[in-house]
């Protein structure tokens, strides 16, 4: 069984300049995903590569001994570009390096670094005890409900609840839950499909049991900044 760990990580980024590599808490933020990937891959015996544009992003994964000849392609570089066609251009580039095909692959995103080894090893077992699963993705417990508290501007141009139900409280509706992107594992028979989408008729979810972070405006980065700094997470970095 072999799995490629991939971490994905252009220069750009709009909501915040240089997130890969800015400092939180004194650390570049890739960091924690590269320490959390060393740690997978030294127990499951996995392999990491990386994708990005930026020279900085490569020397920060030099110095953990990551090093790659790929450079990713100024089109999969943009605010446009595609996570599985991303995802799937550095497979072929190790596949084709390593002379052989990875069985999983597991995407780690860099602006959501809350995950533990724990969380990885369920998530892992889960995929690979289901031969039905093609893809599995982290989740927490959405804050907002559609059946309860969510609204869309219908056909008619008023506005109603997004998915119809008949619920007084939002504790009685049907559960929800909301992407978190820190981390995904696929099986590598979905790339197969060029039409392939992250949510799927046959996708998994693995519910994390703590806080989760995806970073997309300074504000979110700032509070999680916040909250490390004050050890107010049961996490060691």
């Amino acid at each position: 069984m072999k799995t490629l760990i991939t971490i994905c990580a252009r220069a750009g980024s709009k909501g915040i300049p240089g997130k890969n590599i800015k400092l939180l808490n004194g650390i570049p933020l890739i960091e924690y995903t590269i320490k959390t990937a060393i740690a997978f891959a030294q127990k499951y015996g996995a392999s990491i590569a990386i994708s990005t544009d930026d020279e900085n992003i490569k020397n920060i994964a030099k110095s953990f001994e990551i090093e790659t000849a790929y450079n990713r392609p100024v089109h999969l570089a943009t605010d446009s570009a595609g996570k599985i066609e991303t995802i799937f251009d550095i497979i072929k580039h190790e596949e084709e390096k390593n002379i052989e095909q990875f069985d999983y692959i597991l995407d780690l995103d860099v602006t959501s670094p809350l995950r533990t080894l724990e969380d990885l090893d369920t998530g892992f077992n889960i995929i690979l005890e289901n031969k039905e699963i093609l893809n599995l993705f982290s989740v927490n417990n959405a804050n907002k409900n559609p059946y309860f508290n969510m609204v869309e501007q219908k056909d008619d141009g008023y506005f109603n609840l997004v998915k119809e139900g008949n619920f007084l409280t939002r504790q009685s509706a049907n559960k929800v839950y909301e992407l978190n992107a820190s981390f995904y594992f696929y099986k590598r028979i979905f790339f197969n499909n060029p039409n392939a989408k992250v949510i799927n008729e046959r996708s998994f979810i693995y519910l994390m049991p703590h806080i989760c972070f995806d970073l997309d405006h300074l504000i979110d980065f700032e509070f999680l900044e916040f909250l490390v700094i004050n050890k107010k997470l049961n996490f060691n970095f």
